[in-house]
């Protein structure tokens, strides 16, 4: 009897132990719920700080160690990892692609570089110093064409080698045989470029200190005339023309040049005149 109540006893401890066993638990009915907490975190701030491993970073991103963690804004971090607020790492680019900073020209304008431009001689009061409408320059002893340095080319020379020189009558006489005078100031030829005299007439009015292409052999008032006269018929220029290579005519200039991809000399040189038609 006693042999029968203690093998009893041993079935119901084994039974027991059996049933305590996750192996031998049974499988979770299909479409029950789940009540383990989700393997990821979800929300929440994008950092919470502190050195450990495999912290939860934005939405779901788990972060291990050997990751530098940006403020969750889609920063490329560590050995080419990205973490953030989410997976999406775009950038937004302003939409400027470039073109013409400057104000826009609505005025019309007509192409004649492949045309002759007609030399015309015009009226001209050069009797009168224009300071209304371009005031004088001043004489700067070694001073140098800004910019002229980087003006390649031989059509360019007497550019990037001008300098302003002052000497007195006598001396100008003595060297140059081609002496003409606009708005009373004196100019000398010199290898195909009109140069102001300084010196000459130590009062003598000039708009512009430098070269001036000397187009079909007229003086300077009168290149300056029909340049402003072809650039006039193009919508460059609004002004008058009046012969005076003042900041109007040059301002016209400079917008030609740079619309026909020239080097903005603001001035008159040979390739502005042949791409005017004029040389």
């Amino acid at each position: 009897m006693k042999m029968f109540f203690v093998l009893t006893c041993c079935l119901a401890l084994a039974s027991v132990a059996r049933g305590a066993d996750p192996q031998n638990s049974p499988a979770p009915k299909k479409g029950a719920a789940h009540s383990q907490a989700p393997q990821h975190a979800t929300g929440g701030p994008v950092y919470s700080g502190g050195t450990g491993q495999g912290r939860a970073i934005g939405a779901g991103h788990a972060v291990g160690p050997g990751y530098s963690v940006g403020a969750g804004r889609g920063h490329a971090v560590g050995a080419g990892h990205a973490v953030g607020a989410g997976s999406q790492l775009h950038t937004q680019r302003n939409a400027y692609t470039g073109g013409a900073t400057g104000p826009t020209r609505t005025t019309s304008r007509t192409r004649t570089g492949a045309q002759t431009f007609q030399a015309q001689h015009f009226n001209l009061a050069t009797k009168t110093r224009p300071t209304s409408i371009a005031p004088a320059v001043t004489y700067r002893a070694g001073s140098r064409i800004q910019g002229s340095q980087t003006w390649q080319g031989s059509r360019y020379t007497a550019f990037r080698n001008y300098t302003p020189q002052w000497h007195d009558r006598n001396w100008w006489g003595s060297r140059y045989n081609r002496i003409v005078f606009v708005f009373g100031a004196p100019y000398y030829w010199d290898t195909g470029y009109w140069y102001p005299a300084w010196g000459y007439d130590p009062n003598a009015y000039y708009a512009y200190d430098g070269p001036i292409y000397a187009y079909n052999d007229l003086p300077p008032d009168q290149v300056i005339a029909n340049v402003q006269a072809a650039l006039q018929a193009q919508g460059y220029y609004e002004g008058e023309v009046d012969g005076v290579l003042g900041p109007l005519t040059r301002a016209a200039i400079a917008n030609y040049q740079r619309d026909q991809g020239l080097y903005i000399t603001s001035a008159i040189d040979e390739p502005t005149l042949a791409s005017l038609g004029m040389a």
